[in-house]
């Protein structure tokens, strides 16, 4: 529970996820996010869309609409959000602040592409909860998943429980299948084709 500080300027406590707030989040995704041309992608693909959620996920606006929108995708047993570095940075961080805004205790953990050259080597970085905790993925964009099961793998190899990915975007280009083989639930926000459809209805207004 977060409580007002006497004397100081303290904002109301955001909403939960509401469908107006999905709306700004998907208007925001359509007009920032995404690319329509030819476009070749990491895993060598070409293709007609280019999804980059960054523009959204690291304004502050953004970053409001995401916390409150995953949040509401987040596993109820989760103590935790985590997902793999660079794109999950600023996911984790909304969620877990948004939580606690909502006096939820869930924290974030970042998943590191190699283990740390110095030190203790560690694949995770964060407050480790207790082994055996549920965590939830958290992802901006999925395509074939490769990334999402990345994190995945670290996070059940350290000990603990994950069961559902969340993502801004999937691409709808395998992941879904490639999460379901290894025992997970994928949740998105939006499909691809909500994205594009946005984007193309905004392009004519």
């Amino acid at each position: 529970m977060v409580h007002p500080v006497p004397g100081a300027n303290n904002p109301p406590p955001p909403p939960a996820a509401t469908a107006d707030g999905r709306a700004l989040l998907l208007e925001r995704l359509a007009s920032r996010a995404y690319r329509h041309g030819t476009f070749t992608l990491a895993s060598g693909r070409t293709s007609d869309h280019y999804v980059n959620c960054k523009p959204v996920s690291l304004s502050g606006e953004g970053l409001a609409l995401l916390g409150e929108q995953l949040l509401a995708l987040v596993e109820p047993a989760a103590v935790a959000v985590a997902g793999l570095t660079l794109g999950a940075d600023p996911l984790v961080s909304a969620v877990a602040m948004r939580a606690a805004l909502d006096g939820r205790s869930l924290d974030a953990l970042i998943v590191r592409k190699e283990a740390k050259g110095h030190g203790t080597g560690a694949w995770l970085e964060g407050p480790l909860p207790p082994a055996g905790s549920t965590v939830t993925v958290l992802e901006d964009v999925v395509t074939t998943g490769g990334s999402s099961l990345k994190a995945v793998q670290q996070l059940r190899e350290a000990g603990y429980v994950v069961n559902r990915v969340v993502t801004i975007v999937d691409r709808q280009e395998g992941g879904l299948a490639a999460m379901t083989a290894a025992g997970l639930e994928l949740r998105s926000l939006f499909l691809l084709e909500e994205v594009a459809a946005d984007a193309a209805a905004g392009a004519g207004r």
